[in-house]
């Protein structure tokens, strides 16, 4: 069978649990053949892949969400769009539910030669111009266009683009990758799997609310249009699967069909880790963390909390493993940070192989804003680490347990709050048996039940069931 794979920000460019995911998921089933269909957010990132691909993928399809930039148009045309047409534009942002039939069929039809033209055209500006007055007459036009232009862009790209064929379409979140997945599911009548890891709505809503660039209603509508992809996908999905209950919950509350909804928890090869030697040194503590050093991970967070332990526990390191180039200006403000907060004994590792540093950590730390089931607590707790976390995704259930009886691998505290953090931080450093019982914890708890095993076979039967 084959199987277009589709991945948002993640997937072959950069390293981290998604793309981790994905990259375990295809080389773990050689029976199938897998297309991988990325969205990127730049160019100049085009064939620039951080993984090998396995041998059965049999085609990558690249899209970068600034193509636009190199369309040219001639501004003010009549694309000749109908009522309903525009109305199915007008109903992607005006807070209503979105005609998803009708829009495919516009931008990816003839009528629409490309983005550009599209924007810049006559029937566009109408729409707007409606929008405007029905909803949102306090509003300044030319501001108003101006930001839809930038919203529906990359929309418009990815549909644009049209979907390669394939047997079954597999999207591993919902935005425009779960729009990609509608899309294939329309042109190729083929059945569309949808993955959510996270809960793109809400890290998008969090991320509007505090974006300094979105004024005032701009944020309403911005988070509306979110809202609008994420039904398209789970309207369109043949079934949703997530990765715990929680999230089950959230999908559903967002309007996902329950009847639509199944859990596949991530797991591990447990035995790979079996080689980890714990590393015995003289009284340091090392806390370690593996991480993209991003925002939504909360690098900052985690150092003023480090700032705090080493004021109790002056032996105590901190190694931050993982790329620092993803954002290199954040990875800069972390620099400062640290030279303002005078701290020592910090270290950035950029990327390195984990499994050659785990076995010299004490216990690890994760300050995440939003996750969804972190790979990196598996794989920390394969090898008897226990771990802080913040309380986000499934972090509480994996450190203690889901009605099971195996104990806590860890603490979890509060989203960005430091004094919490650094206090768990600073109970685990001075209490070394209670160090090893969290660990033996999480140990038994992934190999009992968050296996790769597992998670393959959930797959594979999910697979099995649309193979043609």
């Amino acid at each position: 069978m084959k199987i277009c794979l589709i991945a948002e920000g993640s997937y072959p460019f950069i390293t981290g649990g998604v793309s981790s995911w994905i990259h375990s998921l295809i080389t773990s089933m050689p029976e199938h053949e897998f297309i991988i269909y990325a969205i990127g957010a730049e160019g100049k990132n085009k064939g620039k892949y951080v993984y090998q691909l396995p041998s059965n993928v049999v085609e990558i399809k690249e899209v970068f969400l600034d193509a636009y930039l190199k369309e040219e148009a001639a501004p003010g045309k009549r694309l000749g769009l109908t009522e309903d047409e525009r109305q199915a534009l007008l109903s992607l942002l005006d807070g209503s539910k979105g005609d998803w039939r009708a829009l495919f069929s516009v931008l990816s039809g003839s009528k629409v030669p490309s983005v550009a033209e599209l924007l810049t055209s006559k029937d566009f500006f109408e729409v707007i111009q409606r929008l405007c007055e029905q909803k949102y007459p306090q509003i300044p036009f030319t501001e108003m266009i101006w930001m839809i232009r930038s919203m529906v862009l990359p929309l418009c790209l990815v549909i644009q683009n049209g979907m390669p064929q394939a047997d079954l379409y597999h999207s591993v979140c919902t935005g425009y990758g779960g729009v990609a997945g509608s899309l294939g599911k329309y042109l190729h009548a083929k059945p569309f799997l949808l993955t959510e890891h996270g809960i793109y709505t809400r890290e998008r809503e969090e991320e509007i609310i505090k974006a300094n660039w979105i004024k005032g209603h701009f944020k309403d509508i911005w988070i509306d249009y979110f809202h609008n992809l994420s039904a398209c996908a789970y309207s369109y999905a043949d079934e949703v699967i997530t990765l715990f209950e929680r999230n089950k919950e959230i999908q559903i509350e967002l309007g996902c069909d329950p009847s639509k909804v199944s859990v596949i928890p991530n797991g591990v090869k447990v035995s790979d880790y079996a080689d980890i030697v714990e590393e015995k040194k003289n009284d340091t503590i090392t806390i370690g963390a593996v991480v993209r050093v991003v925002p939504i991970k909360d690098i900052k967070t985690m150092l003023h909390s480090f700032g705090l332990v080493k004021e109790q526990v002056p032996h105590a390191r901190f190694v931050i493993m993982g790329p620092t180039d993803e954002d290199e200006e954040y990875y800069t403000e972390c620099l400062q940070l640290v030279d303002s907060l005078q701290l020592e004994d910090v270290t950035f590792t950029g990327a390195v192989n984990v499994k050659e540093y785990l076995g010299k950590m004490d216990m690890l730390v994760l300050t995440s804003i939003s996750e969804g089931q972190p790979l990196v607590i598996l794989e920390g707790m394969a090898c008897r680490k226990p771990f802080v976390t913040t309380d986000v995704g499934s972090c509480r259930e994996l450190l203690y347990g889901n009605g099971d009886n195996y104990g806590n691998a860890g603490i979890t505290v509060p989203v960005m709050h430091f004094t919490q953090i650094a206090q768990a931080i600073i109970t685990l450093c001075q209490n070394e048996p209670l160090r090893r019982r969290m660990g033996r914890c999480g140990f038994q708890r992934v190999s009992d039940i968050y296996t790769h095993e597992n998670f393959l076979a959930g797959y594979r039967n999910m697979y099995r069931k649309y193979e043609v």
